[in-house]
């Protein structure tokens, strides 16, 4: 893998870790998973890894059983990568297994690129006979399983919670919402001092915050941090993930998106007041950053509220 593409990669698993560890996200998810009865976590879009939450809450116990097969196991994960690739391309998916159990990403953006997904169910949608379990344990091979691993599966499998179809994507649709949420505090993250990081890293920040509509000149932010060019951009790469030019223009489009919630004020006018010395300048940044257009991203959000 280059290093460009890994460090961009360890720096969205990163951001996904602080996500799992916020209070929005946990305040959240024991909310879903108590008005729902579903678990509900954030896994990275790496499909080489799976949950960031290990908290076993939300984590089915057929699934967590029937993963211990390796056969099963090896068609969970294809499962579970086809599912994360649909909903990449197509936004909210749902797929089922060859066991017969329902589950759902929904893509957490930040700007145009997927960094993770809400995932829930593993549920049916309808209650679980003894017929089809039978028929799940032939597929697998009942002649490699012990007798107590058959009762194991076969006392989760009975117990797993089926759900009717339209209640379920109700629930989906409250993830959707979530999920909206979740990328917007994603972009926030990425810019916010982490708490952890060197001294003249958050002197830099503050500078950087305090001056965003002003340009921002790498020699001029390093004396602000205390050190020499090339130290500071090693260190604030190191501490952040971002260039300084990828930095500030975060922040630049974060100031712009709220800006652009007031229908009254032209767009050239937030161009120039969040610090773009041209409107083609700001249209490029916003769309890179965005995913889309300051025109659509403003017409969405308006339609939205209006909704």
């Amino acid at each position: 893998m280059p290093a460009t593409i890994h460090a961009h990669k360890s720096f969205e698993n990163t951001l996904l870790g602080r996500i799992v560890q916020s209070d929005r996200f946990k305040i959240y998810q024991d909310a879903f998973r108590l008005t729902t009865g579903l678990p509900l976590r954030l896994v990275s879009a790496d499909a080489d890894h799976w949950s960031l939450d290990e908290n076993t809450t939300n984590r089915s116990p057929f699934c967590e059983a029937l993963n211990l097969c390796s056969d099963a196991y090896t068609a969970c994960r294809d499962t579970n990568r086809r599912l994360m690739r649909e909903a990449e391309a197509n936004g909210p998916s749902t797929c089922c297994c060859f066991a017969g159990l329902c589950a759902t990403a929904v893509p957490v953006k930040m700007g145009a690129s997927v960094v993770g997904f809400l995932k829930t169910g593993q549920v049916f949608t309808k209650i679980p006979s003894e017929a089809q379990f039978a028929e799940m344990l032939g597929s697998l091979g009942r002649k490699t399983l012990s007798e107590s691993s058959i009762n194991q599966l076969k006392s989760a499998y009975m117990s797993t919670r089926a759900v009717d179809p339209q209640r379920y994507d109700s629930m989906v649709t409250l993830l959707q919402t979530f999920a909206e949420q979740l990328s917007e505090h994603a972009e926030s993250l990425a810019i916010i001092d982490e708490g952890s990081e060197p001294a003249a890293i958050t002197r830099a920040r503050k500078f950087i915050h305090a001056n965003v509509d002003q340009p921002l000149p790498l020699g001029q932010v390093a004396r602000e941090a205390g050190l020499s060019e090339s130290h500071f951009c090693r260190l604030f790469k190191d501490s952040t993930g971002l260039t300084l030019t990828d930095y500030v223009n975060r922040c630049r489009i974060d100031w712009a998106k709220r800006e652009l919630l007031r229908p009254e004020v032209r767009i050239s006018e937030i161009a120039f007041l969040v610090g773009y010395q041209s409107l083609s300048q700001f249209n490029r940044s916003f769309a890179r950053i965005a995913g889309v257009s300051p025109t659509q991203y403003r017409n969405q959000r308006l339609d939205r509220a209006a909704s």
